[in-house]
C-alpha cells in the first residue's frame, strides 16, 4: 500500500496544488503539511483534517481516514490488513475467504489467536483498523474473563477510565484500565495502567513508553463450561 504522504503529495501536484493553497484550503500550517507528505510525523493527522483533504484533492470519501487507521494499527497485525484491503480476500486462504466474504459485519484479525492471521467477526465495530486479542490471566476481572475475545478500535480516542490495549515502545503489550495523569515531581505525563482485578497493584509509565494505546470496543464473553 502506498505511503499516505506520498499519495497526498502525487495527488497535490497532478492537480496543480501548491503546498500553500492546500494548507490553506483545509486550514493546517504549510510546515505541518510538509511533514505529513514527507512522512515526518509519527502519527497521521486527525480524521477532520483527513476528510478535508480527500474533499480537496478529490479521494473518495473515507479513503484516507481508513488508510490512517490503519497506520495507528499494531504493526504485527497490519499485514494482514493490508494484504485483506489490497486483495479483499482473493488471495487469502480459504479458512480467512469464508470470512472476508461476509457482509453482516466487519472482519478484524486475532493478535494472539492460536493460529496466526485467524479473524473474528465483530458486526458493532465498523473500524477497518479493528483488531482482537483474547484475555489472558485475571488481572481485569470481574469485567473480563480469561478466554475471552475484546476487539480493539484505533478509530476510537483513548480517554482516563477506559479498557485498552497498550503496546510498549519496546514491543510489550498489555491490557488495562487507563488513567492520565501528571509526575507531581517530574511535571511530565505518566499513565497509570490500573487493573480490574483488585489483588494486583497499578503500574505507572511515562508517556514515551507506551507507543500504542487502542480503546475496546466490543467484547465475545466466554461461555462457561462447566
Amino acid at each position: 500500500m502506498e505511503a499516505l504522504g506520498v499519495k497526498l503529495r502525487k495527488r497535490r501536484r497532478r492537480i496543480g496544488l501548491t503546498l500553500d493553497e492546500l494548507a490553506s484550503r483545509i486550514g493546517i500550517s504549510k510546515p505541518y503539511l510538509s511533514l505529513i507528505e514527507t512522512g515526518r510525523v509519527p502519527n497521521p493527522p486527525s480524521d477532520e483534517k483527513l476528510r478535508r483533504l480527500e474533499q480537496s484533492l478529490g479521494f473518495e470519501p473515507g479513503e484516507l481516514v481508513m488508510q490512517a487507521h490503519l497506520h495507528r494499527t499494531p504493526a504485527d497485525v497490519r499485514a494482514v490488513l493490508g494484504k485483506l484491503l489490497e486483495s479483499d480476500g482473493k488471495d487469502v486462504p480459504g479458512a480467512f475467504r469464508k470470512l472476508v466474504d461476509r457482509s453482516d459485519g466487519q472482519i478484524a484479525p486475532m493478535i494472539n489467536g492460536k493460529s496466526a492471521g485467524q479473524l473474528v467477526g465483530c458486526p458493532e465495530v465498523f473500524d477497518k483498523g479493528a483488531f482482537a486479542a483474547r484475555v489472558q490471566g485475571d488481572s481485569m476481572a470481574s469485567k473480563y474473563g480469561e478466554g475471552d475475545i475484546v476487539i480493539f478500535s484505533p478509530a476510537l480516542p483513548a480517554r482516563s477510565g477506559d479498557d485498552c490495549f497498550i503496546r510498549f515502545a519496546d514491543g510489550r503489550t498489555t491490557f488495562k484500565r487507563v488513567f492520565f495523569e501528571v509526575d507531581a515531581e517530574a511535571k511530565s505525563p505518566v499513565v497509570r495502567l490500573q487493573p480490574r482485578n483488585e489483588k494486583y497493584r497499578p503500574e505507572m509509565v511515562r508517556s514515551e513508553e507506551v507507543s500504542g494505546m487502542y480503546r475496546a470496543a466490543y467484547r465475545y464473553q466466554r461461555v462457561n463450561a462447566d
